[in-house]
């Protein structure tokens, strides 16, 4: 970012284009001892909903049903290390058959035998609240240059922004 001031909405901007891009990350339940685990996320930009396909015989979408949702975190890093990322929000099990249609694709079909129709299929749904965003828009070039011109002039590398949203 240089001498430039990451806002919030240019960060919120940077995430959700990058989550387009590269869609996997890593989530869990926002409680002791719960460990986050890969996950592909369907973005919804506008509502600031997250949807991810998940089955009924995981940890994961057991322990979400206790109670009709549970406090949630989603750790993304895209692709090209540009922007990461540490969202909360809350995750329920979700029954849209509009949106199983949506986002359906043969890799989910991979998972579930029975097609959009299989009895395991659950479909979760990440209600983002707050979080915060990192962003390094030069990319694994310019963070080279920066870590070369902080060892020579020792001084600290620019490492690009960092900044708070709320995303609902």
């Amino acid at each position: 970012m240089g001498d430039k001031t990451l806002t919030a909405a240019e960060a919120e901007k940077e995430f959700w284009d990058h989550l387009k891009k590269s869609n996997t990350g890593m989530l869990g339940l926002d409680q002791p001892g719960y460990h986050a685990q890969p996950m592909t996320a369907f973005r919804e930009e506008e509502t600031g909903t997250i949807w991810f396909f998940t089955r009924d015989d995981t940890d994961l979408a057991r322990d979400v049903s206790i109670g009709g949702g549970q406090s949630a975190m989603f750790h993304y890093g895209s692709k090209d290390q540009n922007v990461w990322a540490c969202i909360h929000g809350q995750l329920s099990v979700a029954h849209d058959r509009e949106k199983i249609e949506r986002y359906w694709n043969p890799i989910l079909a991979a998972w579930y035998p029975g097609g959009r129709d299989d009895p395991h299929l659950t479909l979760l749904r990440f209600d983002a609240d707050d979080g915060r965003i990192w962003v390094n828009e030069g990319g694994f070039l310019n963070f080279a240059f920066e870590i070369a011109k902080a060892n020579v002039t020792k001084t600290l590398p620019d490492s690009g922004g960092v900044v708070d949203v709320n995303l609902n």
